[in-house]
């Protein structure tokens, strides 16, 4: 045991080992508070003064939730508090700790005078002990060690990592703090009371004060997560002159969201970054603009780049769409071509303050994250998932939750219904073209499983068994996304029939008004022909009723046609609904998932011995033997969950993918009918109301005639009177009238 006055720790229990402190797990003597306590070994006097206090001196100076909060600074009460032998000189510049080996650590000043801080004496007392917050879960290395994290983190997750590391750089920039040894282990991970992690920036033995004009010549780092520049000094320990900014962090945090991303490094010569270092070193300085990975599978080969995150990366399009052009302006090795800190925080802040909307493209069986800002509008919305699936803005028609959604073109992102993975916006395309099935892309995950050998070696087969619970995790997880992908598939396709169903019955109200209407015509057109039958004959009206006759015989005719499709179509939708309700129940009794589950239980369990065997120098008779059962084991287990996989899960889905294309194709000619059958009868509609126009004119002039054969004869008007009449009437008479005036 070893302690302070306030805090006491076991030296077994370490959290952490570094060049020159050693990180152990204490307790506050009165409170009993879980703290963590840095105890510095003798390696670190050999540092001179002012960079023995920097690290006291930043922590003092920050204060941030997304870094570790010290708590207080005190020193050993006696002893050696490692108790291991002291750390020695060897060269200017270089130290050598005993029992280090090859771990990935460097942390010399050549750029500083020779070390003047005294060596203490073998059981000297009074160590310096920085006593820090306590994070329980360990770091961000810890978290992508699980093979669950094997192929990188949750989307979500990574995005809780983003925030928390660029909070954290934000504070220190504001302090003028660059960190220089950025790196998944020195991000720390609590959980808070809700359950989402925290992550905080720790070990600030290298940082120091830096503007962003400034420079320093001093090398720290990690060498998997160096800056080329830094590495070619630090590492090849090659000569130059050169200076370094602010913009090594920014290195860093590069390889670090990478690895978070995909679980892997980015730049990986063949035999690794530690034993092909002029290789690593030739990757990173010859990276072609854009690149964000180079990797070398062959002995003396060519370096494979991408521009992309891999297919077997667990973060969704949208998010890489937004996160590669940030990669690829922070691994950028020419200093004056990389981003500066403001460019990386308004880059990873634009990520940072856009909402998720989870978009499943039901004639593609895919599914989408759209990343937008929350206050964007309908529109922008639109054209973001045209980017993703390709069907352009006026074909875009949405369900959500069972019913048709509408999104008003100036409705802005913040207000759209809240979604998930599992419960998305489901998008139907209502093009005349057929979409392309897209389904699930994903990497075959036979080609993620270790080949095990015979030979007995505990390390080697730690790893593989390691490599293979990774592989499983990722197979279980493709194995979820396609019942997921069947489900969706299933549930949009109900809501789309429910919706037709909806229609069919709106077109047969539809079909039932004009038919009612018809009704009344063919009445006032059979009154009117009676009507006119009845008056002479020179007086008839027109052959036009004849005409509207034969009209509405057609209508009838075409409503009684569009009746009988109706029901059709409402029957082949009941025969397409009777066949999700059989397939669900399928996927209902379906124990694919959980049989996966089960081997990968078993799978962790000789994980887990296989770790505790590669602490044992040799393993005896019988635990060797044992151990071979359970690497046979292991390999069995493998096997049958790829067996799962492959016979089951991937055969329903393909099926599923098939079975769906011939509904859609159904459902969409269906869709079409309708609309057709729709305007049909609006052409009825359109029709009777040209016949009765007809009708009230035939109507109008039967009314005419009737009034002219009803009316009283009109009195004869007078007749003015010639001259020749006027002169017979006073031959036979009398004088003629004497003309008014």
């Amino acid at each position: 045991m070893q302690s302070t006055p306030n805090y006491l720790w076991s030296t077994e229990d370490l959290l952490g080992q570094g060049a020159t402190a050693s990180v152990y797990k204490a307790r506050n003597k009165k409170s009993g508070e879980l703290v963590a306590v840095k105890v510095f070994n003798n390696a670190s006097y050999l540092r001179p003064q002012e960079v023995q206090m920097r690290e006291f001196e930043m922590l003092r100076k920050l204060n941030h939730k997304n870094i570790v909060k010290l708590f207080a600074v005190e020193e050993t009460v006696s002893g050696n508090p490692s108790g291991k032998p002291w750390g020695s000189p060897a060269k200017r510049g270089q130290l050598v700790l005993p029992g280090w080996g090859d771990r990935p650590v460097l942390g010399w000043d050549t750029g500083l005078a020779e070390p003047s801080w005294p060596l203490p004496p073998q059981g000297s007392s009074k160590q310096k002990v920085l006593v820090m917050e306590y994070c329980s879960s360990g770091s961000l290395l810890n978290v992508l060690e699980d093979p669950a994290n094997a192929f990188g983190l949750a989307e979500s997750e990574f995005l809780i990592v983003l925030q928390c590391v660029v909070a954290g750089m934000n504070h220190l920039r504001e302090n003028g703090v660059v960190h220089r040894d950025i790196k998944p282990g020195n991000i720390m991970r609590l959980v808070g009371e809700d359950g989402q992690s925290i992550y905080k920036l720790t070990d600030f033995g290298a940082a120091r004060e830096l503007e962003d004009d400034e420079k320093f010549v001093s090398v720290y780092g990690t060498e998997e997560y160096l800056h080329p520049d830094v590495y070619e000094r630090a590492v090849l320990r090659k000569p130059q002159q050169k200076a370094f900014g602010v913009t090594v962090d920014l290195w860093s945090i590069g390889v670090t969201f990478y690895h978070a991303a995909t679980g892997s490094l980015p730049f990986v010569p063949f035999g690794g970054p530690r034993r092909n270092k002029e290789i690593m070193y030739k990757i990173t300085t010859e990276k072609p603009p854009g690149a964000i990975a180079g990797i070398q599978r062959q002995e003396n080969g060519t370096i494979e780049w991408s521009y992309e995150l891999p297919i077997t990366c667990r973060l969704s399009t949208g998010l890489k769409d937004q996160l590669i052009p940030i990669l690829a302006s922070i691994l950028e090795v020419d200093q004056e071509k990389c981003w500066g800190f403001d460019q990386f925080f308004a880059g990873t802040n634009d990520i940072l303050h856009r909402i998720v909307v989870d978009v499943f493209s039901l004639q593609q069986a895919s599914s989408h994250r759209i990343y937008i800002h929350s206050y964007n509008t309908t529109t922008k919305f639109l054209d973001a998932v045209y980017k993703q699936t390709n069907i352009v803005p006026h074909h875009q028609e949405y369900f959500f939750e069972g019913h048709l959604y509408e999104l008003d073109p100036n409705l802005q992102a913040h207000n759209f219904c809240k979604t998930t993975e599992s419960s998305p916006l489901t998008l139907l395309s209502t093009s005349e073209q057929p979409e392309d099935v897209v389904g699930v892309r994903y990497r075959d995950p036979v080609l993620e499983f270790p080949k095990l050998v015979p030979r007995v070696d505990v390390v080697a087969d730690c790893s593989a068994a390691k490599s293979a619970v990774g592989a499983a995790h990722q197979t279980l997880r493709l194995g979820r996304a396609l019942r997921r992908g069947r489900e969706l598939l299933a549930r949009g396709l109900h809501w789309v029939i429910g919706n037709l169903r909806t229609e069919c019955c709106r077109i047969l109200e539809q079909r039932r008004g004009a038919h009612s209407v018809l009704a009344c015509l063919q009445l006032t057109q059979g009154k009117t022909h009676v009507l006119y039958e009845a008056i002479p004959a020179g007086s008839r009206g027109p052959a036009g009723l004849d005409v509207v006759k034969t009209r509405l015989q057609r209508v009838d005719e075409e409503l009684s046609q569009c009746s009988h499709s109706i029901f059709d179509f409402q029957g082949a939708l009941d025969g397409l609904l009777a066949e999700l309700v059989k397939d669900r129940q399928q996927m209902h009794e379906d124990k694919s998932i959980q049989q996966m589950e089960c081997c990968l239980e078993k799978m962790q369990v000789i994980h887990k011995q296989f770790k505790k065997a590669r602490t044992c120098l040799r393993l005896g008779y019988n635990e060797e033997q044992i151990h071979k059962l359970d690497k046979l084991n292991l390999g069995s287990l493998a096997r049958r969950v790829l067996s799962i996989f492959q016979n089951e899960c991937v055969q329903q889905y393909q099926e599923a993918l098939a079975l769906h294309s011939s509904r859609m194709r159904k459902v969409c000619e269906i869709r079409k009918q309708l609309k057709r059958l729709s305007n049909r009868i609006s052409a009825c509609s359109v029709e009777m109301m040209e016949c009765q126009d007809c009708l009230q004119g035939a109507l109008d002039r039967l009314l005419q005639v009737e009034k002219w054969n009803l009316a009283p004869p009109a009195p004869p008007s007078p007749v003015p009177l010639s001259q020749a009449g006027q002169e017979m009437a006073l031959r036979l008479g009398g004088a003629a009238p004497t003309p008014s005036v």
